[in-house]
C-alpha cells in the first residue's frame, strides 16, 4: 500500500520557511530603492530564483526524508505538491498582489518567470531522484 504523502512541517522545514518568506516578500508594502533595481529584469529574475529555489528545496528535503525512512521518492506526488502547488502559489500572490495591496500590483510575466523557475526547479528536482535512487541505491 503507497505511503500517504505528507507536507509537514516537522518533515519540511526549510519549505515552509521558503514558502513563508515568499509569502512575506510578496505582499510587502513596499520595497527598498537599491542599486540592483537598475538591472534589466530584476524582479523576474528575483521571481524565478524564489520559486525555483523554493522548488528545489523541497525535491532535496524530500529526498532526504526518503534516505532517512529508507523508502523510493515519490516524484508524481513531488509534482503535484512541488510544481503545481508552487505554481498555484505564485497565481495567488499575483492575484493578493493586484487586489489586495494598494502598493504592489500584480504581473504576468512575474507569473512566468514564477513558473518557468518552478518547471526548472521540477527538472533538477526529478534528475536528482533519478541520479540518487537509480544510480546510487
Amino acid at each position: 500500500m503507497p505511503q500517504k504523502y505528507q507536507f509537514s512541517f516537522k518533515k519540511y522545514p526549510l519549505s515552509w520557511c521558503c514558502i513563508a518568506l515568499i509569502c512575506v516578500l510578496s505582499l510587502t508594502p513596499f520595497i527598498p530603492e537599491t542599486r540592483l533595481n537598475n538591472v534589466a529584469f530584476v524582479d523576474k529574475w528575483t521571481h524565478f530564483i524564489m520559486y525555483g529555489g523554493s522548488c528545489c528545496v523541497i525535491w532535496w528535503e524530500h529526498l532526504r526524508c526518503c534516505k532517512c525512512q529508507a523508502r523510493r521518492p515519490n516524484r508524481r506526488a513531488l509534482m503535484l505538491w512541488a510544481g503545481a502547488g508552487l505554481i498555484l502559489l505564485g497565481a495567488l500572490m499575483e492575484l493578493l498582489q493586484a487586489y489586495a495591496t494598494t502598493t504592489r500590483s500584480g504581473e504576468w510575466l512575474d507569473l512566468l518567470a514564477d513558473t518557468v523557475g518552478v518547471l526548472l526547479g521540477t527538472a533538477i528536482g526529478w534528475l536528482s531522484t533519478y541520479w540518487i535512487t537509480i544510480k546510487n541505491p
